[in-house]
Order: C-alpha cells, then sequence, then structure tokens
C-alpha cells in the first residue's frame, strides 16, 4: 500500500483502501451538523467521495489504527474519529497513528448499518469484503494494535457503554479495555476466545491473527447524534492510545 504525503497537512500521509465504498458524507445531515468544518475536515470529506482513505502520522514507535464507521448509521465514533485526527495532526507523536474515520464512506452517507447488504462487522473473515480489506492492511502495514469504535442503541446488543474485548489469543485486548474501562468509566464486556460469540468481527478477526484489538461502544439511537455522545468515543480513542503513551 503506497502513501502519499499531503504537503498542506504537515507530515501527514493518505491512501486508499478500496474505491467502492465512496460517498458523499456531507449529505447526511446529522455527521455535517457535528462536524468543524475547516480545511482539512473538508478535504478527508472530499477524499471519502472515491472510497476509503486511511491516513497515517508518525513513523516511529508502536503502530496503531483507529477505525470507526464500520457501521455507517453509528455516527457519533465517525465524527470523534475525524475529531481526534485534526487533534494529532501537526503534533510530534511517539508512536505511528493511523486513522480511518470513514470506513464505508457510501454507508455512512446513506446512514445505513450495511454496505451493499453486507454486515461489515460480520464479513472480516469474508475475502474481499471491505472489513476483510481492513485486516489484510492491518497486517501488510505490520500495525500492532486496533480500536475499533462503534455506537449502540439502547435497545440492541450490547446497548450501555462498553468495550468489548477477549482473553484469547490476543490476551492483551482485555488488558486495554481494561485500562479504558478504568480510566473513564465504561462496561468491559469479554469473551474467553475471540470470535466465540459471533463471527466477522474486525476485532475479532484481529485478535485470532495475533493482533490485540478491541471494540469500544457508546451509547446513542443509531442514525443521529445524541448529546454527549461524540465527547464520550472521543474520550474512549483517547484512553485507548493513552494506555501506550500516545
Amino acid at each position: 500500500m503506497l502513501f502519499k504525503k499531503i504537503e498542506e497537512f504537515g507530515n501527514l500521509e493518505m491512501s486508499y483502501l478500496c474505491d467502492f465504498s465512496g460517498g458523499y458524507i456531507s449529505r447526511n445531515k446529522s455527521i455535517m451538523d457535528n462536524l468543524d468544518l475547516n480545511k482539512f475536515t473538508q478535504f478527508v470529506l472530499e477524499k471519502c467521495v472515491h472510497g476509503t482513505p486511511i491516513f497515517k502520522l508518525g513513523n516511529k514507535g508502536t503502530r496503531i489504527l483507529i477505525l470507526s464507521g464500520i457501521h455507517g448509521n453509528e455516527l457519533p465514533s465517525q465524527i470523534a474519529n475525524l475529531k481526534l485526527l485534526n487533534r494529532m495532526l501537526y503534533k510530534d507523536l511517539n508512536h505511528t497513528l493511523y486513522f480511518i474515520p470513514f470506513a464505508s464512506p457510501k454507508s455512512t452517507m446513506n446512514n445505513q448499518r450495511t454496505l451493499n447488504t453486507m454486515d461489515l462487522n460480520r464479513s472480516a473473515h469474508i475475502k474481499d469484503s471491505l472489513s476483510n480489506l481492513i485486516v489484510r492492511a492491518v497486517e501488510d502495514l505490520g500495525i500492532n494494535f486496533v480500536g475499533d469504535f462503534h455506537s449502540t442503541s439502547f435497545n440492541s446488543n450490547p446497548g450501555i457503554e462498553s468495550v468489548f474485548s477477549s482473553k484469547s489469543p490476543s490476551a492483551e485486548s482485555y488488558l486495554i479495555a481494561n485500562y479504558i474501562s478504568q480510566d473513564i468509566g465504561c462496561t468491559v464486556l469479554s469473551v474467553d476466545f475471540a470470535g466465540s460469540y459471533y463471527k466477522g468481527a474486525v476485532e475479532d478477526v484481529c485478535n485470532l491473527n495475533g493482533i490485540p484489538a478491541i471494540t469500544g461502544e457508546v451509547v446513542c439511537p443509531f442514525a443521529n447524534v445524541g448529546e454527549g455522545t461524540v465527547e464520550r468515543s472521543f474520550a474512549q480513542m483517547v484512553s485507548f492510545l493513552d494506555y501506550f503513551g500516545a
């Protein structure tokens, strides 16, 4: 995967994971009403028209991915991810950070959970699905840890603010989840072995491949942005990075 340096934004580099997932995120009013529409944010939205962009900051230390938008109608984490990327843009970093704020821009544009009827958090094990391409990029780039951030409605699973993890085969997944729980106050939901509850979650496939990963959830009605939900998702992401001293 070739990254191109974006000169106007410091040390930012960018590449694409695929070209079949692009969408006009500006058509999602709930997203747009909650974004800081500065020059960089507008740049990111423009790139999302052509596919799924991945951004890179730094070039040393641990390689960490902040991922959101696997479900296009889970909005707080996508806004929080872009907010975090804005915040990190010109910092001198101890680690290499990768950001995928909008995993499936087409899904986000349409405020839909799926991409072309496929649930991307049940298909990361299916060859050439978008979430599978994300997992393959994690492996190809030598990314060491993955934080995948979502939101959950009150009447869905899990329905509470939480961090999913597993104790095996990537034990550090559970340690990271516990750190975030103690740091900002949310529930740890853990299974003994990754993928034992259902197949195809990005978190589980990464853990099964020996790359410790967690899934952060905040409570928000689907296809909406509830009060304080962006801030809570942002806090989960910052705590995830704090675990590594990033």
